[in-house]
């Protein structure tokens, strides 16, 4: 036999075996199935950015066909077959699988309902305009490079994203022994979470539950119960619990009802969840549910569950969170490759590895810069000697044999480097133009004040620190957008009120009693349907508010009604009103005082009811108080015949209180003095002692020591009186004069602490409205008499004040 070279060893097969499996496995791990904790991406996903960038397909460029960037990838960056690169970027479009998705398709993409894309060779792409910000500055150094599968071109190996993708976006993969599921998270509250993290370095994971509150998912949804979200911020692990969201219509005069679903829980297939109902429907497991439709369209999603006369929507709502993916879990892994070994991190240590990512891409980002303007004003420097020594030097290269001859005698004669030389060799006349002059100065400093600020950039962590806080905050202010998915403290079997969808909305009641709701996702549309202030309306009151909230409204006969604001009816743009009056079912004679807007009752809430009636009895409750309240009317306080309530305010519990009588009398006295406890059908205790035919009119917090009392009698009287003439004394006395009265002034009818910014508007018997800026009203003593401050018609007489503050803005 010939003689060869070869040598045989042996080795035993469990190692070999092991070897190959461990290498094999850290081959799927690192180039495959897990993200990397610095810019959130797998390899095949920062390719397809890479190779988009590569071939000009900018947010502002037109789109090209999927199968040129699936050709362009594969061909330079990702040997893997074609359908792996389609199939990812087509993900990276789909807005119901990334919360901000990276590529901007136009085509086919697939659907929720499970529909595959079209083939590439009909869909086309771009990158989106939020994928300038995960591949921000690539060109200035701020990543490494590696040569590609056959070492003929370079690529990144991770992208300088300013974007914290890994946590927006969220990820999933399996590799070997083990896998990864990130939730995408709001990017407003991941930024603000960062932020905090920059300024606190020493915060809890548990704190930042201050500012990301927990998954966002693209498809919105709810998610029951928080305690998981404690442990995934904790540990990097947890798992949640998420419901469709839904609702409930009357189907008019049949008395039957139907339970919509507007939103699905994240990853699950929408016809998938059909089919499954129906089957469990023709099998009796879930019983009362006569027809399903899907009405979804371009507009969103609805999924439609008629009912039948008899059923009970409770009940089926319940059997369709049990047995369908209705309810979901979403089980948290956050896993990563930190210096490319896997890690399972908690909230804190990813925002700080992201945090320390973006530190070092800033970092090298100023050192490129330094470098690039150092270079430019080096050469600007032998620009301006030019300049100065313009016809010596065009002697000198008129006089030299060749190109090589003159750059060695500019560098000889001017002390010149040779890319200062090469730079006034290749000058162009037309820069010896006096603008052209002025151009190269003009840079010049420019230059110098720029190499100054890298400089101190560079000197100065804290600056630099402070540098990525701002840009993240210019990416919050540029693409921030509002939370879709709601989050439920603790589960509930009262599903129903509490699924109901959480948009922002705007209350607004007027002062002739009409109130409507109108929903901030088009705040332009919304300043188009709230008309403008008239003559004989304005707004009264207006907030903000989501429909799982409560307004409390307190009425002169002692009630107090506790709305949802989701049960306020919905202002659709057209001129339809609402009547106060009829959605509370007021009696004939009834009025609301005030209205409070709350967003959670608790035991431990700082904030305080106080209620004064008419003959001078005042209670404060604790506004967890009126956490049970039942539908429709309950009592505030109760009411002795022929008294009634005319005052309602929030305040501290130890607030300073003024109430004011009709005739003149005034006393201010400590909430310190009042029980905390008094139960909601308690009557209260005596405020200030009433002479016979006078009553109560009114009652304010003291928030202002220093500031103004505005009174207004009847007959258009006014003044303002400076709050510290009125001394705090014990409740239940008579108090101090607060305004002389005459048959010219009438009684005082309203009482405000007021700033000269605001305004006074009255409303009179006669239905007239007056206005009087509070600036114009002069300052007097305590015990005087007013000066007039409204012209009245004979006969007529002010009832009602409403002071209004400057500028106040509805949206």
């Amino acid at each position: 036999m010939p003689e060869t070279n070869e040598s045989i060893q042996r080795v035993y097969i469990e190692e070999e075996m092991r070897s190959s499996y461990i290498d094999y496995s850290m081959s799927v791990i690192i180039s495959r199935a897990l993200p990397d904790v610095r810019d959130g991406l797998k390899p095949v996903h920062r390719r397809v950015l890479y190779g988009m960038l590569e071939l000009g397909l900018r947010p502002g460029s037109s789109y090209k066909k999927s199968a040129r960037i699936v050709g362009e990838v594969l061909g330079k960056y990702h040997p893997h077959g074609d359908r792996a690169v389609y199939d990812t970027m087509a993900r990276m479009v789909q807005d119901f699988s990334l919360r901000y998705p990276l590529v901007d398709g136009q085509g086919n993409f697939g659907s929720i309902d499970g529909d595959p894309p079209a083939a590439m060779r009909y869909t086309e792409a771009k990158l989106a305009k939020i994928a300038d910000e995960v591949l921000r500055d690539i060109e200035k150094d701020t990543v490494n490079f590696t040569p590609n599968f056959d070492e003929t071109l370079k690529e990144p190996s991770l992208l300088p994203s300013l974007l914290p993708t890994l946590l927006v976006n969220g990820a999933a993969g399996i590799a070997v022994g083990m896998a990864t599921n990130m939730a995408p998270h709001n990017l407003c509250e991941v930024i603000d979470a960062i932020a905090a993290l920059i300024s606190r370095p020493t915060i809890k994971p548990k704190k930042l539950k201050e500012y990301i509150k927990g998954p966002d998912f693209p498809t919105g949804a709810v998610i029951v119960g928080d305690e998981e979200i404690d442990s995934y911020f904790k540990t990097g692990r947890g798992k949640l619990t998420v419901r469709a969201r839904v609702h409930i219509e009357d189907m008019g005069s049949s008395q039957r009802k139907r339970i919509v679903v507007t939103e699905i829980p994240y990853q699950v297939n929408k016809s998938t969840l059909l089919e499954k109902t129906a089957s469990l429907i023709r099998e009796k497991k879930i019983e009362g549910i006569q027809e399903i439709r899907d009405e979804s369209d371009r507009e969103g999603m609805r999924i439609v569950f008629e009912l039948r006369k008899e059923a009970n929507p409770d009940k089926i709502l319940k059997d369709l969170f049990k047995h369908t993916q209705m309810q979901t879990t979403f089980g948290v892994i956050q896993l990563a490759l930190v210096d490319g070994q896997p890690k399972v991190l908690n909230m804190k240590e990813l925002l700080q590895e992201f945090i320390d990512f973006r530190h070092e891409v800033v970092l090298r980002r100023i050192k490129f810069d330094l470098d690039k303007a150092e270079k430019r004003a080096h050469i600007l420097e032998g620009l301006k000697i030019a300049l100065d020594n313009i016809d010596e030097i065009i002697e000198l290269i008129k006089k030299s044999r060749n190109v090589e001859t003159a750059r060695k005698n500019l560098i000889k004669r001017f002390k010149l480097s040779e890319v200062q030389a090469q730079a006034i060799l290749d000058m162009r006349l037309q820069r010896l133009t006096g603008l052209e002059r002025k151009k190269i100065e003009d840079e010049y400093l420019a230059l110098i004040k720029l190499i100054e600020k890298l400089k101190s950039l560079l000197a100065s962590k804290p600056r630099r620190m402070q540098l990525i806080k701002s840009e993240l905050l210019e990416l919050k202010a540029t693409y921030g957008d509002a939370r879709r998915t709601q989050i439920l403290a603790k589960p509930t079997k009262k599903s129903l009120t509490e699924l109901i969808k959480e948009d922002e909305t705007l209350v607004t009641i007027t002062n002739t009693g009409y109130i409507s709701k109108h929903s901030l996702v088009d705040p332009e549309a919304v300043k188009e349907q709230i008309k403008p202030e008239t003559a004989s309306e304005f707004i009264e009151y207006n907030f903000k508010t989501t429909n799982s909230h409560s307004l409390l409204m307190f009425t002169n006969t002692g009630k107090v009604f506790g709305v949802r604001s989701s049960f306020i009816p919905l202002n659709n743009g057209s001129d339809n009103k609402t009547m106060l009056k009829n959605l509370l079912r007021l009696g004939k004679n009834e009025q609301v005082l005030n209205v409070f807007e709350v967003s959670k009752f608790e035991e431990d809430d700082a904030r305080f009811i106080y209620l004064v009636t008419k003959d001078g009895l005042v209670k404060k409750s604790s506004l967890a108080t009126f956490s049970k309240l039942k539908e429709g009317a309950n009592n505030a306080l109760s009411l002795k015949e022929k008294d009634e309530l005319v005052s309602v305010i929030m305040a501290p519990k130890d607030a300073e209180i003024l109430i004011a009588s009709s005739l003149g009398q005034a006393i201010r006295f400590s909430g310190k003095d009042l029980r905390d406890d008094m139960g909601i059908t308690a009557g209260g205790v005596r405020g200030i002692t009433l002479d016979e035919n006078d009553v109560v009119i009114d009652m304010i917090t003291v928030s202002d020591p220093k500031g103004y009392l505005l009174s207004i009698t009847n007959l258009g009287l006014g003044k303002k009186s400076a709050l510290r003439e009125y001394s705090t004394i014990g409740r239940g006395g008579k108090g101090i004069k607060n305004f002389i009265l005459s048959d010219k002034t009438g009684t005082v009818v309203s009482i405000a602490q007021v700033t000269d910014k605001q305004t006074a508007i009255m409303m009179t018997k006669k239905g007239k409205i007056k206005r009087q800026k509070i600036k114009l009203i002069k300052p007097m003593g305590r015990a005087t008499k007013g000066i007039p401050i409204a012209n009245l018609a004979q006969k007529d007489e002010i009832q009602r004040v409403v002071i209004i503050s400057p500028n106040k803005k509805v949206i």
